[in-house]
């Protein structure tokens, strides 16, 4: 009795659950357009409808005809969504009337439509998606053609590619798929009547496309890729509910190939039947504790048969089991496999208690598989004579390559002996437990010695080898013989019982020391398996977390060094796809060297993507196996491997661990691949925004005063006409040249804002910090501002005693102009503004907190930190001059003093909005200790000298290039220590 695996079946009720909230999908697929699979739909829909099921079209292309439109009446149709594209108006499905609609099932035809630009979707089967998501079910038609899987396929047949295409596991996916199937002589018919395309399309579709043979083509394409699904279903049905017998729905074949000589006419019998059969098949090699101990030349030829079977179009695979024909008929019952070919070894040479004991390979695999088709293959002489090599010449063919197999299994044999210490070892363990028993004669039962002996058996066959326990198992029954059972010192027995326990013990002796030397062998796979899957589980993780191309390459290299013991070398292409080797000082225990490599076989293998050189049949004489490093979406290198065993490569089992490792090394790359396009496309997305930004702000903020300069200066030299008083002129030319000059201040503070900006972004701006006072700075800023200001009252309120800072005067006189400038300009005229600063803490640090405070309409909503970005604007289309330079200059000058600035809304009472507030913190430093003596005050006062004639040059600078005072000065509101 099958009891399920309770993991499966919760895995399995999650999985039903989820297919019970989400919607079915139900695919009407055919051959090619107008076997009639919108009809078919269409009838179902009507059928489901009769069954009071809510059903919808969400659309339906009849293409004019007649008979499939009448399908639609009585039916609930949706209207399109109707989008504008390049000055057309294109109707598509429109899925959030679907989503809103919700009904029970919607038709939605042709999955592999490519939605309009300026729908949510790119596809239609991703509208699909959505609704099967909404719990709506889903009818709806595809073509063979529109399979990505079959795309290529297709196009090759008919010389016409399809650009539309569905991926197939959205067709694997589907709840059903229903076959509409037409031949292709009647289709034919349909296109000739005009029940497919009209007249003219129909001539011309019937001598491109819908050529016969074109149609035959796809119709078998459509049949057999339907026949697939239904075969996945039924492994999916039989793997569900643990069914272990062969369903024989579906001819496939297992070629059972062994070490015998029979192995290369197997494979090729296999493949004339799969041929005939026309059904797939697989080549297994079960290698057994006892096939371990093969020689070279015998797994030599067992690999030669699996790579024939591979280039025959075989599946190949190796499994590793006690017994070959129990591990055979499980794998076939688990591919649900048809027909077992197998070898019929001949035995006649054997005695018949041989022949009994072990019955033939055949007779057992039938006994196994009793609901699979079992056949034969007996080796022919011309494999026998090929096979059997430098053996003399016999009675028959099959005689000398029996006799050759038995030699081959002898040297076998030979080889894995164990040294002649183990065995003289053994002999000492027996001598060890002789003793030990001698000294517990006396106080144990004679029958109760045998169990010292079956441990040594035990410990020897565990440590030393089968050969080594086998001659302890004999050496142990005589030495028990001689020294314990009475009469001692004699071979003699006394009592015929203490024969039965001889033969008792040593065979005994001789199943432990079998079983042990089994489970050591078995023991030492899995433990080479597993360190083999740890190594691959370790490179994978160490490659998921590598960054750089480089580092890829250096993790790969070792670790396929450290599991196959060989020097490695990765190719990858450069520019002009030609490969190379990137590492300049390759390492030489892990490394291949340059020169040791053949740059054109790398170059053949990365164009071709197919392995080379070494145990391949391209290029074999080369030293290297080269195997290309395939990515899904192309070739991303070539992997070099020179092994110190040059046979090493050949075992399937390494060569699918290999495959896997250079599979693992090229995803690796392919990804660090389009990291860097990414970072690269970011990068240049973000420089492409940035000129835009600056063109834009230029385009707009320096023509509009360079315009005005341009037209005042023309008004200007109009002035001066003949009869115009000569009061009126110059009234006339001072208004102009006023204008003029603030437009050029104007234009002169963006040209200033630009060029700040560079320099702080360039790192190239030098901080000259002193000490000063924030009221010093606050009033050469309000200096250097009073004609933004002139319409503006601003109040100054600074705490009392406010400490020294540490301070650029002249980038924070910057800092506060460009905050007023601001607050200024996005408010209205005669709204007051406030100047505040207090001294706070922050996790025990002191800071001095300022805040500029207007009467505004405020941010705008998020804008809070956005604000402070380059070429950000509060309004984004607005006639105020600035190129949104200011606020970014702001945050580089607070950030360069160790501060932080940010942005918020004053937010009153019953949550209107009273304005802005503009606020940073500048960290508050130890002042540096007052001067004492007379030379150090000497010191001081020449140092504040020279800063003051510093800050009076600088605002004599200002002045000069602000020049003009404002009608209306500010006032503002003196602080209270003032």
């Amino acid at each position: 009795m099958n009891r399920p695996d309770p993991d499966e079946l919760l895995d399995r009720l999650q999985r039903d659950e989820e297919k019970r909230r989400r919607g079915k999908l139900k695919i009407f697929f055919g051959a090619s357009a107008g076997v009639g699979k919108t009809y078919a739909m269409l009838q179902a829909a009507r059928r489901r409808a009769e069954e009071s099921v809510d059903v919808v079209v969400g659309i339906v292309e009849t293409h004019g005809r007649s008979e499939t439109a009448a399908l639609t009446s009585g039916l609930e149709v949706l209207p399109r969504q109707r989008i504008a594209y390049r000055g057309r108006t294109l109707e598509e499905f429109d899925l959030d009337a679907a989503l809103e609609r919700k009904p029970q099932l919607v038709l939605v035809d042709e999955l592999a439509h490519s939605n309009v630009q300026g729908a949510r979707h790119m596809k239609r089967w991703q509208d699909v998606y959505e609704l099967l998501d909404a719990g709506i079910d889903v009818y709806t038609t595809v073509n063979v053609q529109h399979l990505e899987s079959l795309n290529d396929v297709v196009g090759q047949i008919t010389g016409i590619r399809v650009w539309e295409t569905v991926p197939d596991r959205v067709f694997d996916s589907a709840d059903e798929v229903t076959l509409v199937d037409l031949p292709a002589e009647e289709l034919l018919d349909r296109m000739r009547d005009g029940k497919v395309y009209l007249a003219a399309q129909a001539e011309r579709a019937v001598r491109n496309f819908f050529r016969k043979g074109n149609l035959i083509a796809l119709r078998e394409l459509a049949l057999r890729r339907t026949a697939d699904r239904v075969d996945a279903q039924m492994h999916e049905y039989r793997a569900d509910r643990s069914i272990q017998h062969v369903w024989q729905a579906r001819e496939r074949l297992l070629a059972c190939v062994g070490p015998g000589p029979e192995a290369t006419a197997l494979v090729r019998a296999a493949a004339r039947l799969a041929a005939s059969l026309k059904a797939d098949w697989i080549a297994v090699y079960v290698e057994t504790p006892r096939l371990q101990r093969l020689p070279d030349e015998v797994r030599q030829r067992t690999l030669g048969a699996l790579k024939l079977a591979s280039e025959l179009g075989a599946e190949t695979a190796t499994l590793a089991g006690e017994d070959a024909a129990v591990t055979l008929a499980g794998y076939a019952r688990l591919r649900n496999v048809s027909k077992l070919v197998a070898g019929a070894a001949t035995r006649t040479g054997s005695a018949w208690w041989v022949r009994w004991l072990r019955r033939p390979f055949g007779e057992r695999l039938a006994e196994k598989a009793e609901d699979v088709d079992l056949t034969l293959v007996r080796a022919s002489a011309t494999d026998n004579d090929r096979l059997a090599g430098g053996v003399p010449r016999e009675a028959s063919a099959a005689a000398r390559a029996a006799n050759a197999w038995r030699a081959a299994i002898a040297a076998g044999n030979a080889a894995n002996r164990s040294p002649p210490r183990a065995y003289a070892a053994a002999l000492a363990i027996c001598a060890s437990i002789t003793v030990l028993a001698s000294t517990l004669l006396d106080r144990i039962a004679l029958a109760n010695l045998v169990m010292l002996y079956l441990l040594g058996v035990i410990f020897t066959a565990t440590k030393l080898g089968r050969g080594p326990g086998v001659l302890l198992s004999f050496a142990s029954v005589a030495a028990y013989d001689f020294f314990f059972v009475p009469p001692r010192m004699s071979f003699s027995v006394s009592d015929t019982q203490y024969l039965l326990t001889f033969v008792g013990m040593l065979l005994t002796s001789l199943v432990i020391s079998h079983l042990t030397s089994s489970l050591r062998r078995e023991a030492s796979v899995a433990q080479r398996r597993e360190q083999r899957t740890g190594a691959m589980y370790a490179m994978a993780r160490e490659l998921a977390a590598a960054l750089a191309t480089e580092q890829i390459v250096a993790i790969g290299s070792r670790h396929v060094n450290e599991v196959f013991g060989a020097r490695v070398a990765i190719l990858l292409p450069d520019s002009a796809d030609k490969v190379q080797q990137k590492i300049e000082d390759p390492d030489p225990k892990v490394m291949l060297e340059p020169g040791s490599l053949d740059i054109d076989v790398g170059q053949w293998v990365y164009d071709q993507q197919k392995p080379a050189g070494h145990g391949t049949d391209t290029l074999p004489a080369a030293a290297a196996l080269y195997l290309p490093l395939k990515a899904p979406m192309r070739t991303r290198g070539v992997l070099a491997v020179v092994t110190r065993d040059a046979r090493e490569m050949l075992v399937p089992e390494q060569q699918r661990m290999l495959d896997a490792f250079a599979a693992q090394i090229a995803l690796a790359l392919e990804r660090v691949h389009y990291v860097e396009i990414a970072r690269d496309a970011l990068v240049n997305m973000e420089s492409e925004r940035l000129r835009n930004s600056l063109l834009s702000a230029i385009s707009h903020d320096l023509r509009t005063p360079l315009t005005a300069i341009v037209g005042f200066s023309s008004m200007l030299a109009q002035t001066h006409e003949p009869g115009t008083p000569a009061d009126v002129q110059n009234a006339r030319a001072g208004e102009l040249i006023e204008a003029i000059h603030d437009e050029a201040l104007r234009m002169t503070g963006i040209v200033t804002n630009l060029l700040d900006m560079a320099r702080l972004q360039a790192g190239s701006l030098k901080l000259n910090r002193q000490w000063t006072l924030l009221e010093e700075t606050v009033g050469a800023a309000l200096a250097a501002c009073r004609r933004v200001l002139a319409r503006h009252p601003v109040r100054v309120l600074l705490e009392e005693g406010l400490p020294l800072l540490q301070l650029d005067a002249v980038l924070m006189e910057r800092l506060f102009s460009n905050l007023l400038e601001n607050a200024a300009k996005y408010t209205p005229p005669d709204t007051p503004l406030t100047i505040g600063a207090r001294r706070i803490e922050e996790n025990g640090q002191p800071f001095v907190r300022v805040s500029i405070d207007d009467n505004g309409p405020g941010l705008p909503h998020g804008m809070g930190e956005r604000v402070f970005e380059k070429f950000t604007r509060g309004e984004k289309e607005s006639a105020k001059p600035g190129i949104g330079l200011g606020l970014a200059i702001c945050r580089a000058i607070v950030e360069a003093h160790g501060g932080t600035i940010g942005a918020a809304n004053r937010v009153a009472a019953d949550g209107r909005i009273e304005g802005a507030s503009f606020w940073f913190a500048l960290p508050v430093e130890a002042p540096p200790p007052l001067p004492t003596d007379a030379a150090e005050l000497d010191e001081a006062a020449q140092t504040g000298d020279a800063a003051l004639d510093a800050h009076e040059a600088h605002e004599a600078h200002e002045a000069h290039a602000v020049e003009p005072q404002p009608a209306v000065e500010p006032q503002p509101a003196k602080p209270a220590h003032e």
